[in-house]
């Protein structure tokens, strides 16, 4: 039978499996600091395959947002107010920025990027760049008040939350990836690696949450009427 509550749980796994299916609809876009032909070349030559793409990630980051309030909901049922409220709070900033960067790229590609202004062209496509750096801030405060709190409410174990602190640590260092170009750039190996981090810990932590929903009672059964 469907149930709603496990469906917001995993909404985490969900935002994940819609993400990757959106980054490969999305494709690849030029690096940061590309040329305007370049980023021309991209967001007016695929505008479908972007547009397209905006929806699925829009969805994906809808799910994320029920998984944040799914975990709030049972950081406040176990006595963990402040982290519920630090829960919250971080994942409305955080779909406040995604939603912002995915409709700076979806405005590239429905008609900034075809008006023939190539100075506006990267001056969005450097915004939506600084956005991905900017985003690794309340990321990293979604998993921080997830884990604390679910460590408090003594839910997860002393190894479970050293896990979530180092994940922490390395989806904050995602918002000083302002290099040029290279290993610590907006599009680098380490923001690449950051984003890898904070998927696999809202797999982890919606799959906890699925599985240790509580199971709903049964209700009695009647006694048989007796016949005469």
């Amino acid at each position: 039978m469907f149930s709603w509550e496990r469906n917001w749980r995993a909404s985490g796994i969900g935002a994940v499996l819609f993400l990757i299916v959106a980054y490969g609809v999305y494709g690849s876009q030029p690096k940061a600091g590309a040329s305007a032909d370049k980023l021309v070349s991209f967001f007016d030559g695929d505008r479908t395959r972007i547009l397209i793409a905006t929806v699925i990630f829009c969805l994906g980051f809808l799910n994320l947002l029920w998984f944040a309030a799914a975990l709030a909901t049972d950081l406040r049922d176990a006595g963990k107010g402040g982290w519920a409220t630090a829960a919250t709070a971080s994942s409305a900033a955080l779909g406040a920025v995604l939603f912002l960067r995915m409709v700076v790229r979806a405005a590239l590609a429905y008609s900034i990027a075809g008006s023939g202004s190539p100075g506006v062209t990267s001056g969005f496509a450097d915004l939506a760049w600084a956005l991905s750096v900017i985003v690794s801030f309340p990321a990293a405060m979604l998993v921080m008040a997830g884990s604390f709190g679910l460590w408090r409410a003594e839910m997860i174990s002393k190894a479970a939350f050293g896990a979530g602190v180092a994940a922490v640590v390395l989806v904050l260092l995602g918002g000083t990836t302002w290099a040029q170009n290279g290993f610590w750039a907006p599009d680098g190996a380490y923001a690449l690696l950051s984003g890898l981090i904070f998927f696999v810990w809202l797999v982890v932590v919606s799959g906890f949450l699925v599985r240790r929903m509580p199971v709903t009672a049964r209700p009695p059964e009647r006694a048989p009427v007796p016949t005469a």
